[in-house]
């Protein structure tokens, strides 16, 4: 399966400064209730309407869409669209700048009282040359990228999923990447967040659909570092539902020794796309919203489900999309009508 779109923060150092002035109130606040599982984290204000432990970035394409549709009178897409700027997102830092970009990203969760999800994505020879291709020059240059990203979240808390599809895109055969060194580079990935006091890392490990025989990722995973991680992410922009998802897991889990995981819920409330074609993959018609973003899943080896595509950025041009990573309304929209209320 070839790669599909990552999103990509897009709105610069004058958003993040936006999002930083808001005035939110500092952890450890005298008198602020801790938030449950998230050690030195306090709980949201009452009037928060998606409580949670994770960060909604005030700043993005959804919300400003939300505003030049409220601009235009279109109110109720602008409430749909709500649907997807009020709940919390994954942040995928750019390879230019990333300390500073995580140090702001982590510094205004922080004071929001919240945990915010990270991507970690600049692997060399990325998405094996798809429509998200790019990444590091080269191994020495990845790593100095990870030792920044690294830097930049410090001591705060933080979830951070490494390098989505790397290791799957090996298991079926991608040509490009040398594999002893891609996953020497995951676990050196591994290695240096998991220093961080306050960091949550979960290895990339595909999707349901993709590597039916998981015996082919257990070697793979534990040379990327699996078992320094807090555990594996998976359905990472795919479209897989929660129960093929969890069962997947499962069995990946029992064979890695109980290792917990994510799941990626943002597009897979309708499951994947039955059409005919290859790419069913790419800005699929007729997906809608998943699970919004929780700790509380009921399963005691799901961590959370996460919202780590971000919803209505484009898979790739396909299906009259733009470019991979750019936000596209109409789709958003689709996602969000679709969506159980």
């Amino acid at each position: 399966m070839s790669g599909w779109s990552r999103s990509r923060i897009r709105y610069g150092l004058a958003a993040l400064a936006a999002a930083l002035s808001l005035g939110f109130a500092a952890p450890g606040d005298p008198g602020a209730p801790g938030v449950p599982g998230v050690p030195g984290v306090p709980a949201p204000a009452p009037a928060d309407p998606y409580p949670g432990p994770y960060w909604v970035n005030p700043a993005g394409p959804a919300a400003e869409q939300v505003a030049e549709w409220r601009r235009a009178g279109r109110d109720a897409d602008a409430a749909l669209i709500e649907r997807i700027s009020l709940r919390p997102q994954a942040n995928w830092p750019h390879a230019e700048g990333v300390e500073q970009e995580v140090r702001g990203l982590t510094g205004a969760a922080a004071r929001a009282g919240r945990v915010p999800v990270l991507v970690a994505y600049n692997i060399p020879y990325r998405d094996c040359d798809g429509e998200s291709r790019g990444g590091a020059e080269d191994a020495a240059a990845y790593r100095t990228w990870v030792d920044a990203f690294a830097r930049g979240i410090g001591d705060r808390s933080a979830v951070v999923v490494v390098e989505p599809d790397a290791i799957a895109h090996l298991v079926s055969g991608c040509q490009g990447a040398p594999s002893a060194e891609r996953l020497s580079l995951l676990a050196y990935a591994v290695k240096e967040l998991k220093r961080g006091p306050a960091t949550k890392v979960y290895l990339d490990a595909g999707h349901s659909a993709w590597i039916s025989d998981q015996s082919t990722l257990l070697e793979p995973l534990r040379q990327a570092g699996v078992e320094q991680a807090d555990g594996f992410a998976l359905n990472v922009s795919s479209f897989q539902t929660n129960a093929s998802s969890a069962e997947y897991g499962h069995r990946l889990s029992a064979a890695l020794g109980g290792k917990h995981f994510v799941v990626d819920t943002s597009r897979n409330g309708n499951g994947p796309y039955a059409g005919t074609g290859t790419d069913n993959w790419c800005n699929p018609p007729g997906r809608a919203l998943g699970t919004p973003p929780t700790a509380a899943t009921g399963d005691a080896l799901i961590d959370a489900y996460l919202w780590i595509k971000r919803p209505g950025e484009s898979d790739g041009a396909c299906r009259g999309g733009p470019a991979a990573g750019r936000w596209w309304p109409e789709y958003a929209l689709g996602l969000a009508r679709a969506a159980q209320p």
